[in-house]
């Protein structure tokens, strides 16, 4: 696999090389690097999807399906949720997990969904991945129902010490370090130019904006490591 640049950028068929490569390890890898915490932050954008018994989901770059599984337990038996990932390698561990729900092969920038379906549609550290993040983001508000929730959740950079100096050393070094012990060393130097790369929370809450969401908000969480971002589609 090409190295990623300074920009943090690889093209779409890397992307998704890539991450067929490390499916295997993506749920340790997760877990070692946020102390388990990122089933918290799932959790917090479940909340803010403002989904009920028999709402129907969209989880957009669904992985290996943590966000997806955590909706479920919202909309009950009678909803419905949907997780999309490009990659098949990561659907395969999510049809392990939850055999129940629907797993699809998707592109992010082009759903195979019709307009105005879903109630809500969330992405978990994903939306960094898209090769173009406007298009992405049409693309989950296009499919989402007037009146539906777009919830993105997302590392972002912390700015101020001593938070933005431990950052730098964790996701610049150690990072890199442990997935050299996991085989994929590549993999995991993209992560943190991946995240230096995506827009901070006040500017993907403009975007978000102008992709069409109305409501537009954010909470920022783990010291201001992660943002959660939601917005409401303005009916019609």
């Amino acid at each position: 696999m090409a190295n990623a640049g300074a920009s943090g950028t690889l093209e779409e068929p890397q992307v998704e090389a890539m991450f067929d490569r490390i499916a295997g390890v993506y749920d340790l890898m997760n877990s070692l690097m946020t102390a388990g915490l990122h089933h918290r932050w799932r959790r917090r954008a479940a909340d803010l999807a403002l989904v009920e018994p028999g709402s129907d989901v969209l989880d957009v770059a669904s992985g290996t399906g943590d966000l997806a599984i955590e909706l479920s337990t919202r909309v009950g038996a009678s909803g419905n949720v949907i997780g999309s990932d490009f990659s098949e390698q990561m659907l395969e561990r999510a049809r392990v997990k939850a055999p129940q729900l629907q797993w699809q092969q998707a592109n992010a920038l082009a759903l195979p969904y019709e307009d105005d379906r879903f109630d809500a549609v969330t992405v978990g550290f994903g939306a960094r991945n898209f090769s173009d993040l406007d298009a992405g983001l049409a693309e989950m508000v296009r499919v989402t129902r007037p009146g539906g929730r777009v919830v993105v959740l997302e590392i972002t950079t912390p700015t101020r010490p001593p938070l933005s100096s431990f950052f730098r050393l964790w996701f610049d070094r150690l990072v890199p370090l442990i997935g050299r012990f996991a085989g994929d060393p590549d993999a995991y130097s993209y992560l943190p130019s991946s995240v230096r790369r995506f827009p901070d929370a006040q500017t993907l809450a403009q975007r978000l904006s102008l992709a069409g969401l109305g409501e537009v908000g954010y909470l920022l969480t783990a010291g201001g490591i992660i943002a959660i971002h939601s917005g409401t589609k303005p009916e019609a």
